[in-house]
Order: C-alpha cells, then structure tokens, then sequence
C-alpha cells in the first residue's frame, strides 16, 4: 500500500522513485543537526502525541497553547500592586493592635455582647475557664479575619496570588496523568470502532516500543482516512498494518522521515512554527507570545513575503515551509515542487524524490517542455505563458492569445507527423519559418491526407513577415533556450527522463534548480513555465484531496496577467503558492493590487522601501482605534497664599502648577503605514497577515521569525 492507501500504481512518478525491494525496514534515525529539534519517538513521541492542541485563531501554534482573552486586562502596574498590597497589610495590623490595646474603645465588643446571655459573662460564668477561652478568642479570630478580608480587597492581595503565586505553583504541579484509554490516541480507537483492533493493537505496541515517529502517525492516518472514504478496504489496510507496523503504508521512496529537520513541526495539526508574535501594542493580545505557525489551510491561499536581500526570506520562510511540505508528502498528504537558484539553500537532495539541474550536465532528470499534455492548443497556452507573458498587457483583462495561436499553428501540424512535439531547435526554426522543415512538414502533411492540420500551417505561413507577427518574439525567445548550456534539457524524443507537472497526482517532492549566472533571462522563463504547467495541472487532478504546493523562491518576472489568474484558481483546486519578492518593483504597477489581492496570506519583512509599504498599507486597510488627546493648562492663582503655594511649588519641582487634561476620542488610522512598514519593523521580524481556506482572517502581525 501506498502513503494513501492505494495499491502502488503510480505510473511515470513510480517509475521514477522506484520502491525498496522486499519488506519495509525500519531506516536508521536520521542524523540531526545542532539545535535541530528532532522528530518525537519513544515515550517522547507518545508525550507528543498526548499533548494538547486546542482550537485557535488562525496562525497560533496549537501545540500546548494556552488560549488568551481577547482583550488584554487592565493590570495595575507591578510596583504599584506590591506597594499597595504591603500599605493594605500593615494599615490592617495597625487596626488590630490598636484593638488589642484598647485605644479605640471597646465598642468593637458590642456585637458579642448582644448576641451572647449575661450568665457567659463574669467570673462566675456558666460557660467555665475553656467555654470563655472559646468564645472570646473565637470572637476575636472572627474579627481579624474581617479586617484581614477588608484590607486584602482593597490592597488586591487576590490579583497578588494570580500574578506572581499561583504561576509558580502550577510549575511544581507534577505531569498530568495519561489520558484515559478512549481518549488517548495512541490507542487508535478509530481503528477499534471500525473492527480493526488487531491494527490498532499492533500501532499501540509500535509506540509504546518507540518504533514509531510522528511521520509515521500522519501517514498512517492519511491512509485510515482513505478507509473511511471508501476508496480503499479495510482488509487491505489492516494487512499492511500487521505485516509491518509502523512502516506500514510507505511513500514510495521508502523513506520515513527526511535527513535532518531545521523547523519545529506538528504533524497532527499539519503546523510549521516560524517565529513568535511579539508582545507589541500593535498586535490583538489574544496572538501576544503566542508561537506563529503556517500549515496547508492557510497556504491553501497562498503566500507572498516580500523583503530585501539578507531579511530571511528564503531561511526563515521558504527552507521551513518546503521541508514541512516535504513531510506531509512523506505522510501522503501533499506534493511539493521547489523552484529557486541553484545553490539558494533550499535543503539537501535527499530531502527530495526528483531533483531537476536544469543546465547542469549530471542532472539525472530533464524538465517537461510541455508539461505533458498531448493538446497542442493547450501546450501552446502555457509555452506561450512562458514565452511571452511577461510582454503582455500587463493588465488583468489582458492575455496572450496571439502567441498561443502562433504556436498551436505549428505544434499540432509538427505532432500530427511525428507523434511528439518539437524539440527547442525544431520549434525555434518553425518560427522563424526556416524554408526546410516547413516544407517538409508541409509534404508530409499532405502526403498523410490531414486537411485540417495542413490549413493551420497555411495560416501560419501567411502571417509570416506580416507587421504585428509574434512569431519572431516568440523565436528569439526560444533561442533564451537553444543554448549549448541547456543542450541535453527539454528533450522529446524519449531518450531523457523528463519530469513533468502531470505527477502532482502523487505524494512527489520535486526541487528545480534554476541556472542564474548569465541565464538569467532564461531562469526567469522557466520559473513562468512551471508556474503556468502548476495552474494547468492542479485544475485537472483526479485526486485533489492531496494538497498541492508550488514554491518560487525568487518570483521576480514571474507575475503576469494569466499568473494572476492562475493563483486566483488555485484555492478551489486544493493547491497553493509560496513566493518571495525582493520589491514589488519586480512586479508591474497595474498587476501590484491584484496580485496583493489574490494572495491570502501576506508579508512584509524588514528592510521594506517605502513605497513597497504603501501597497501594502492600502491592502491591509485601516481600522477604529482609541486617540487620547493630553493637554496641560497652567493654573493662575488669584490669592496671596495660592500664588504663595504656587511659587514654592515651582521651587521645589522646577514646573509651574498645571492642570492635565484627557481627551479620549474614536479616530480612524492605517493598520500599518508606509513609514511604519519601511522604519519600524526590526531586524529579523516580519509582518504578516493570514487567511485561511474557510474564510478566516488574522490581521497583521509583528512577529518575530529568530525563535
């Protein structure tokens, strides 16, 4: 069984990442790094396991979290509380000295006395020496205790216990108990419900014996969860699990856990933590230290973190958030592509199923052209994405509609003779309507009887040379690619192993590393290009409950009308995009607000141009917030003793004798303003603003990505 609990029918992606043969074994524990935290097994896996994670706001680490107010309480400054705490308690003994001493009268003894017969009272008492010994010191216990209650609600001695008491206490408390069995869930009670107790049994024991990993539970849920659909029996399911335990349900490369871990993950509520909300004015006190975290329900809107070279782009977000996706893919739950530079840090290549170097002779893949359709018109709008889309109307009504016409006249002639597309020389020579191989498709059309074909590339015979014709655009941007250095890449012949877009179907974790030193150009062509086969191919998938992800770490010429679009789509697909950004410069001026307005989740890293914080001042709005206006007025003193007093006053404190006004007042202001974005985020915070797939929103956040 596969990941999702298919039988392994992966077709071009199994061919690719072929299975271990014989049984699963359990590989050994992957080396971690310094400061690596690493992944749960053991009784720390089953202490993980058991660990709370209520509901919360978008954004808040779930795990252990202890839920906040909405609103921050008004707290009495801490030197202020003590002192008066202190006052309260000594005013109280003061109270009850002079009590005992009688220098406030006996009066305090009247209510004893109204209430008790005169035989108690005397020496010659009915109650004896112990009855009078009971009573009036009991009375006198009573007393103290009202004074004690009187002057601890005034000096708050109860907020004294809450703030700095009872916190220390609850540190010594010992570890809660083990859940009870039907709560716990490493009992897999779902599995006993359903009659699988035998699978369940052997889960628990794997656990328990820390043979288990948090990858593991994840997989073998997702796999349970294809049970529960009716895709998969529970017979086939069940005997996967006793014959191999926790390795049961492998990914199809065999591994269970990637080579070493950077970010802290939470595999059951599918989190990655990236930094901490600061303790700010500026942030809701319900997210104040709370742990931020991004998981597929808030990529599935996508995310666009916009910064300078050196704010943490690609280390604090990118690198976290891949090698999450690379273990939800591990746990079949997910597919990853990771496009950027090659060597951007992007993490090892065992982290990875298909590694594309594009430009780079021992690249053992090769990158799909056409994304492996065999539509010529559909081929020919995503080439011609690539090609020219970044030429186009760079407004949101505007397309490249010629250029896929152009290059559909020629691709579905070229495939009707040969079965295949053409190769980057074939096609540049086609559209620079090189005599040869036009004539010899145009004979071979004919001799084949294909009328239809044979008018598509007499039309395009007549629109060469013709002013407005895109086909000489589209030739020297082919000739980006008809590089020696990209000589052994894009081929269609059959005789590289091309990876093509089409495998998001499957759990794949795919890095494609881009050739930036003199290709730049081209690198920026080839990100379009995956961008627009990402879009194309998400909408198509038979299977979208597996979430689908594209990462660009650098973005820059990317963004395009039909891109755009595309990110708009992808949210229904189950599928998102990570894009980083050193300026919204990168991106033309018309397509900024829609861009911003098609993203779900946004941010803004330190370092920020200012007019890069206005774009996103304007799309974060502004909101209703208190204004208090101080205002100091001198007072003029009318009598000789007033001016007397007032004169001494400015001797002693060097002021003269104002009197402060308040005004409070609703006013309307930016959440966050240009200035604020550009000159008042820290080095090394961001930021951030969330949006969920269910529709839920967090406002910006500061938060700070070092911890």
């Amino acid at each position: 069984m596969d990941s999702d609990g298919t039988q392994d029918a992966r077709g071009t992606h199994a061919d690719r990442v072929p299975r271990p043969a014989g049984p699963p074994q359990v590989p050994p524990r992957p080396a971690q790094a310094p400061g690596m935290p690493p992944a749960p097994d053991g009784s720390s896996f089953l202490t993980w396991l058991r660990t709370p994670r209520p509901e919360a706001a978008p954004g808040v680490w779930r795990f252990g979290h202890l839920p906040r107010p909405d609103e921050e309480p008004e707290e009495i400054p801490t030197r202020q509380l003590l002192s008066g705490a202190l006052i309260a308690f000594l005013v109280g003994w003061l109270i009850w000295s002079l009590l005992q001493n009688r220098y406030l009268g006996d009066w305090w003894w009247v209510p004893l006395f109204l209430i008790t017969p005169d035989s108690w009272r005397g020496a010659d008492s009915d109650l004896g020496d112990v009855g009078i010994l009971i009573v009036y010191r009991g009375y006198e216990l009573l007393v103290a205790l009202v004074i004690m209650v009187a002057v601890g609600r005034v000096g708050r001695w109860s907020e004294v216990w809450r703030r700095f008491v009872a916190p220390r206490l609850r540190r010594r408390q010992p570890q809660q108990a083990p859940p009870a069995p039907e709560e716990d869930p490493a009992q897999w009670n779902q599995l006993r419900a359903a009659g699988a107790a035998d699978a369940a049994e052997r889960l628990g024991a794997e656990a328990r014996a820390g043979r288990m990993r948090d990858v593991d539970q994840a997989r073998i849920a997702r796999a349970w969860q294809g049970v529960r659909s009716g895709r998969h029996s529970l017979a086939t399911f069940s005997g996967a699990v006793l014959q191999d335990g926790a390795a049961a349900c492998l990914h199809p490369s065999g591994e269970r856990d990637l080579p070493g871990r950077l970010a802290k993950h939470d595999l059951v509520t599918g989190q990655v933590r990236l930094g901490t909300t600061a303790d700010h004015p500026r942030n809701p006190y319900s997210y104040r230290g709370t742990g931020l975290a991004l998981g597929p329900d808030l990529l599935g809107t996508s995310l666009l973190a916009v910064g300078p070279a050196g704010s943490g782009k690609t280390g604090g977000v990118v690198w976290p958030l891949a090698e999450s996706l690379c273990l939800h893919a591990l746990a079949g739950r997910a597919a990853v592509v990771v496009v950027g530079a090659a060597g951007a840090g992007l993490g090892p290549v065992d982290a990875y199923d298909v590694v594309v170097r594009v430009g780079n002779p021992e690249s053992v893949y090769d990158l799909d052209l056409y994304g492996g359709t065999t539509d010529p018109d559909e081929a020919a709008a995503v080439l011609a994405e690539a090609l020219v889309g970044d030429l186009a109307d760079p407004h949101p009504g505007a397309d490249s509609r010629r250029s896929t016409t152009v290059l559909a006249q020629l691709l579905g002639p070229f495939r009707g003779v040969h079965g295949r597309f053409p190769s980057v020389p074939e096609l540049r020579q086609l559209l620079d309507g090189t005599p040869g191989p036009l004539g010899a498709l145009r004979t071979a059309l004919t001799e084949g009887g294909k009328e239809s074909l044979l008018r598509e590339l007499d039309a395009r015979e007549r629109q060469l040379g013709q002013p407005g014709d895109v086909g000489s655009v589209l030739a020297d941007r082919v000739a980006l690619l008809d590089r020696p250095a990209f000589a052994g890449f894009f081929d269609t012949s059959g005789q590289s192993r091309p990876f093509s877009l089409r495998a998001l179907d499957h759990p794949v974790r795919v890095r494609i590393d881009l050739p930036q030193r003199g290709h730049a150009d081209a690198s920026r062509m080839l990100a379009r290009l995956v961008l627009a086969q990402f879009a194309a191919s998400v909408a198509v998938r038979e299977d979208r409950s597996l979430f689908a992800c594209l990462v660009l770490d650098d973005a820059t010429g990317v963004i395009t009308p039909e891109a755009v679009r595309g990110i708009q789509r992808l949210r229904s697909a189950n599928a998102g995009v990570v894009m980083t950004l050193r300026t919204l410069d990168d991106v033309p001026r018309p397509l900024r607000s829609p861009l911003l307005g098609a993203i779900g989740c946004r941010m803004a890293l330190s370092g920020l141009t200012p007019w890069d914080g206005q774009d996103f001042a304007e799309v974060w709005g502004k909101e209703w917030t208190e204004a208090r206006d101080v205002t100091d007025r001198q007072i003029i003193a009318e009598t000789p003793a007033g001016k007397a007093v007032h004169m001494l006053r400015r001797v002693i404190t060097g002021n003269a004798p104002t009197a402060r006004a308040v005004t409070v007042r609703q006013v309307e202001r930016e959440r966050w303003s240009a200035s604020e974005l550009a000159h008042g985020v820290p080095p090394g915070h961001a930021v951030l603003s969330l949006t969920s797939v269910r529709g839920e929103h967090a406002p910006p956040l500061l938060v700070d990505l070092r911890n």
